[in-house]
């Protein structure tokens, strides 16, 4: 999936000049890196991942969402009363993909920032559902954004190693994937948190 085929994608609002900016600066955006410790090699790492992943998208999603599908808990979030709202899952699934993309590929500044606000935006009840017009839970609990660091993590690198990349090259590879996933789910918590308190 190319940057170019992301501007068809429903609801993909990356780099949109209406965007707000990010309450989180570039500065502490910096300190989170150096605390995870996200380098120049994790940067390198994460780019021969998404070349690596870039004609897998659709398999790795087929793996997240039978996972999601398997855990009613996690299918909640798509549903209401129950039923699964099944467009929301379509458009979100699209959205995912092209998430897998800019994770790797984009450069982490100030309009990659913004737009992870917009995301964590998009799982709080500031904006759960606008997006899609979805008829689902309004909240995705701040618990679960954590949680998921684990299998989206562990599921990954099977992918990582499909093709033949030596075992140092995929353990970089993974390692950077993870400190990315969990800078992003870091960015993603932040309407969950006490203003001051982030």
């Amino acid at each position: 999936m190319s940057a170019q085929q992301s501007t068809t994608i429903a609801g993909y609002t990356f780099g949109n000049a209406d965007t707000p900016p990010s309450p989180v600066s570039l500065e502490d955006l910096n300190l989170l890196k150096a605390t995870v410790l996200f380098g120049d090699a994790d940067v390198q790492a994460l780019k021969q991942a998404g070349e690596v992943l870039r004609d897998q998208t659709d398999a790795v999603l087929d793996v997240w969402y039978g996972f999601v599908g398997a855990n009613p808990h996690l299918l909640a979030y798509f549903s209401k009363n129950g039923t699964p709202d099944a467009n929301y899952l379509t458009a979100v699934r699209a959205r995912f993909g092209q998430w897998i993309h800019d994770l790797c590929n984009r450069p982490f500044d100030q309009t990659w920032l913004n737009y992870q606000q917009e995301i964590a935006l998009r799982h709080h009840t500031a904006k759960k559902n606008q997006t899609d017009g979805a008829n689902a839970s309004p909240i995705v609990h701040f618990r679960y954004i954590v949680a998921f660091i684990v299998p989206l993590t562990a599921t990954i690198k099977p992918f990582l190693a499909k093709k033949g990349h030596s075992a140092e090259d995929v353990e970089a590879m993974h390692a950077a994937w993870f400190k990315a996933l969990t800078l992003t789910a870091i960015l993603w918590s932040y309407p969950y948190i006490n203003h001051g308190e982030f």
